[in-house]
């Protein structure tokens, strides 16, 4: 079969032959149509995540661990965790029975790849316990995981959406696709304090963070109150750490300032998970919720796979 093949840690994944997989007495064999390449993708072939090693035990390997594809009576399913080298950039991949469900009718293969995109903007519910008409700040709102979530933060009931982003031409898309203020982050430090200052209005009341490091450090010190008050919570969601894994938590910053600070994860269990999967679904099927896909034939991968103009859109290669 063909794949895009995994030579070395840190490498480019070739076009290649590979051999056919060979499912095991509890897996099933899978017939892959497509797959979204992640950040989370490049990370694991660069061995700087920490599922690396469980990925990339075995060289050479193929890169990413989902996708969507047909079992052998032609069902069309979204898989997951295919068995080790056989990951699911390939025509064909190997995973343990179960580990795959069904798609629903109607929505296009390479759509369907993307749809686990749209439920960290779910968290906003599941995480924080999201009311319709507060206000929602998202951070890294120009991504492809951003962009979705400012418009599922409208078709959720959103009262004002802030959204902030490096790239004032992609903040411009970003408005146009439902955010009432965008804030640049790439501004001196005291610029960017007072510009969270004055977009908050009575308070952020759920921020979802997709960037972490520099630009949620100065948001956390824009929301420390000036004097003694009683503060407005602030429901922090931390999903992305796109421009940093790690940031420093001033003491007031907890104390004074109303933020509680959660992971995309919390709430999360098998059935709160089937229910906003399935409203994803439902939006998708209705047309109300937009899913901005560049496709490329899995010929190209090593192409593909370098490419950074994609600009809030997700890469998808289609078979």
């Amino acid at each position: 079969m063909k794949a895009a093949v995994l030579h070395e840690v840190g490498g480019v994944p070739r076009f290649e032959d590979f051999p056919d997989p060979v499912p095991g007495p509890d897996e099933v064999l899978i017939d892959v149509k497509a797959v979204a390449v992640e950040n989370v993708d490049k990370l694991i072939a660069a061995g700087t995540h920490y599922a690396s090693k469980k990925y990339l035990a075995q060289l050479p390997a193929i890169p990413a661990f989902d996708g969507i594809g047909t079992l052998p009576d032609g069902t069309v399913v979204g898989f997951g965790n295919p068995r080790p080298p056989y990951g699911a950039l390939a025509e064909k991949t190997v995973v343990a029975k179960g580990a795959y469900a069904p798609i629903a009718d109607g929505i296009d293969p390479a759509v369907a790849t993307v749809l686990g995109t749209a439920i960290t903007g779910m968290s906003l519910t599941t995480a924080a316990g999201f009311v319709p008409g507060e206000t929602v700040l998202i951070q890294g709102a120009t991504g492809v995981a951003g962009r979705l979530a400012v418009k599922v933060a409208r078709l959720l009931g959103a009262g004002r959406i802030v959204a902030t982003g490096r790239d004032e031409g992609q903040l411009r898309e970003v408005q146009a696709l439902g955010a009432d203020t965008v804030i640049t982050t790439a501004v001196p430090d005291a610029e960017l304090a007072q510009a969270f200052t004055d977009a908050k209005g009575d308070g952020y009341d759920v921020v979802l963070d997709y960037l972490w490091g520099r630009p949620t450090e100065i948001l956390l010190r824009s929301l420390v109150p000036e004097s003694f008050a009683f503060p407005k919570p602030t429901r922090l969601i931390q999903v992305g750490e796109s421009a940093g894994g790690t940031l420093t938590v001033a003491a007031e910053s907890l104390r004074t300032s109303g933020v509680e600070i959660y992971g995309a994860a919390k709430g999360l269990g098998p059935d709160t998970m089937g229910q906003v999967y399935g409203q994803v679904v439902t939006w998708a099927q209705s047309g109300e919720l937009t899913f901005d896909v560049t496709r490329v034939p899995l010929s190209d991968i090593e192409t593909a796979w370098q490419r950074t103009d994609l600009r809030g859109t997700r890469l998808v290669v289609v078979l």
